[in-house]
């Protein structure tokens, strides 16, 4: 983790508000980076930079697991790369409930990674959340529910 990061994160979030004022009522919103590492986490933040992904896919498995609240419309996120120097804010749009065997191409064109298609969207992301769930004895289901956060990018600095 960049040593800096809470003051990189702190200056990062002064420079939009300097900006977008409209939102200065708004305390600092939560940073992190999207997948398991880095190679995945660095290229997720270049495509919410580019205005590509714009979605992501967690299971409600692991936000009851890390009992962490589920995303709401208006919420606002830092985005990161995998050692912490923010990349963007993101203000969620839409959350959607979905079991992992009903994502649609869609969602996975929206999501923005790799060829964005369906098949890819299901390869990776049952390989990511079979991973996440294998430390904790717990096997992956098609019906797992999964949380769509649509958002958009509100600031980058590229």
């Amino acid at each position: 983790m960049n040593t800096n990061t809470k003051s990189d994160i702190q200056k990062f979030w002064n420079r939009f508000l300097s900006s977008n004022p409209d939102y200065s009522t708004k305390t600092i919103p939560p940073h992190y980076y999207f997948c398991d590492n880095k190679k995945d986490a660095d290229e997720c933040a270049d495509l919410v930079v580019k205005d590509i992904k714009k979605a992501t896919a967690t299971s409600r498995w692991w936000f009851n697991q890390h009992k962490e609240c589920l995303p709401k419309v208006d919420d606002l996120a830092i985005v990161t790369d995998w050692i912490g120097n923010p990349k963007a804010i993101i203000e969620t749009t839409k959350v959607e409930h979905v079991a992992f065997n009903k994502i649609t191409a869609e969602f996975a064109e929206i999501e923005g990674e790799g060829d964005k298609s369906l098949e890819y969207w299901k390869k990776v992301h049952l390989a990511y959340y079979e991973r996440e769930m294998e430390s904790y004895n717990d096997e992956f289901d098609e019906n797992m529910i999964i949380v769509c956060e649509h958002f958009r990018r509100i600031y980058s600095e590229v």
